[in-house]
C-alpha cells in the first residue's frame, strides 16, 4: 500500500507540475511569441508549492528524479522506493504532456528545454562551450534547489513553511535560468516534453542529456554536502565548549589541560585542609583526660 500511495501521489504531482509550468510557458509564447519569464517562473513555483501541501504527507512530493536521487543518498528512501518514484514521475510527466497535447495540438514546443540565446550568443563560435555552459548552469541551479530542500526538510520545526520555501526556491532558479537554458532542474520535466516536441523541433531531444546529467550531478553534490554539514553539526552539538553549533573540537581540546590542573589544585587543597583538622581533633581529645587527672590529685590532697 505504501508504494501504491507513493506512486499515485507522484504521478498526480508531476502531471500538475508539467501541465501548469510548461502550459503557462506555451500559452504566453503562443499569445506574444515570447515566453513570459515571470509568469512561467511563478507557475512552476506555485504548482510545486501547492503539491507540497497536497501530497507531501503521502510521498514527500519529490515530483523530480533529482530530488529522489538526493533522498536516496540521504537514506530517506530505499532503492525499491526510489525506482517507484522515478517511474511514477515519468508517467506523471507523460500525462501532463498529454493534457497539453489536447489543448495546444502536436506541433508545439511542450515547454521543452534547450540552450537559449543568452548562452548561444556569448559562445557563438563554440558549440562545445555552449553545451558545457548550459550543463554548468543546470548543475548550479539544481544544487541550490536541492540543497534548499535538504535543509528545510531536515528539521521538523520548518515543516509548516517548507512548501512555501521550496516553491519560492524553484521560482528563483527559474527566474535566473529561463533565459539561459529554459531551466530544467528536473529530468522528468525535460525528457518527456522533449520526446513530445520532436515533431516541432529535434533540438530538445538532442540536448536532453544536459537536462538529465546536470540535475543529477547537482542533486548528488547537494546531498553529499548537506550530509557533511549535518554530521559536523551533530558532532558540535556534543561538544562541551560554548561555540556551538560552530565546529569547536580544537577549542575544547585546548581547554582540557586547564581543567586537569584545576582538578589537581582542588585535590591538593582538600588534602592540605584535611591534615590540620586531624591534629586539632587529637589535641581536643587529650584535654578532657588532663582535667580528670587534676581532679584526682586534688581529691587526694584534701584527704
Amino acid at each position: 500500500m505504501k508504494l501504491l500511495r507513493i506512486s499515485i501521489s507522484e504521478i498526480i504531482g508531476t502531471a500538475v507540475l508539467v501541465a501548469c509550468g510548461c502550459g503557462v510557458a506555451m500559452a504566453t509564447s503562443a499569445a506574444t511569441g515570447v515566453v513570459n519569464l515571470v509568469a512561467t517562473a511563478l507557475a512552476f513555483g506555485l504548482a510545486l508549492m501547492a503539491m507540497c501541501y497536497c501530497i507531501g504527507h503521502f510521498s514527500g512530493c519529490h515530483i523530480n528524479p533529482a530530488v529522489s536521487v538526493a533522498m536516496l543518498i540521504k537514506r530517506k528512501i530505499n532503492f525499491k522506493e526510489f525506482c517507484v518514484y522515478i517511474v511514477s514521475q515519468l508517467v506523471g510527466a507523460a500525462i501532463g504532456c498529454l493534457l497539453l497535447l489536447m489543448i495546444f495540438g502536436t506541433k508545439v514546443s511542450f515547454g521543452a528545454n534547450e540552450v537559449q540565446a543568452a548562452i548561444t550568443t556569448t559562445w557563438a563560435g563554440s558549440k562545445a562551450m555552449q553545451l558545457l555552459t548550459a550543463l554548468v548552469v543546470e548543475i548550479v541551479l539544481t544544487f541550490a534547489f536541492v540543497l534548499t530542500i535538504c535543509g528545510v526538510t531536515s528539521n521538523d520545526k520548518y515543516s509548516a513553511v517548507s512548501g512555501v520555501v521550496i516553491g519560492l526556491a524553484l521560482t528563483l532558479v527559474h527566474l535566473f535560468g529561463i533565459p539561459l537554458t529554459g531551466t530544467s532542474v528536473n529530468p522528468a520535466r525535460s525528457l518527456i516534453p522533449a520526446i513530445f516536441a520532436v515533431r516541432y523541433s529535434t533540438t530538445p531531444i538532442i540536448q536532453v542529456w544536459i537536462f538529465i546529467v546536470g540535475p543529477i550531478i547537482g542533486a548528488i553534490l547537494a546531498a553529499l554536502i548537506h550530509n557533511a554539514l549535518e554530521k559536523c553539526h551533530k558532532e558540535c552539538e556534543n561538544c562541551a565548549c560554548d561555540l556551538k553549533p560552530a565546529c569547536c573540537c580544537t577549542e575544547t581540546a585546548a581547554e582540557q589541560p586547564e581543567t586537569v590542573t584545576t582538578t589537581a589544585t582542588v585535590t591538593t587543597v582538600k588534602k592540605t585542609s584535611a591534615k590540620p583538622a586531624s591534629k586539632t581533633t587529637k589535641t581536643t581529645a587529650k584535654k578532657p583526660a588532663e582535667k580528670k587527672t587534676t581532679t584526682k590529685r586534688t581529691t587526694k590532697t584534701t584527704k
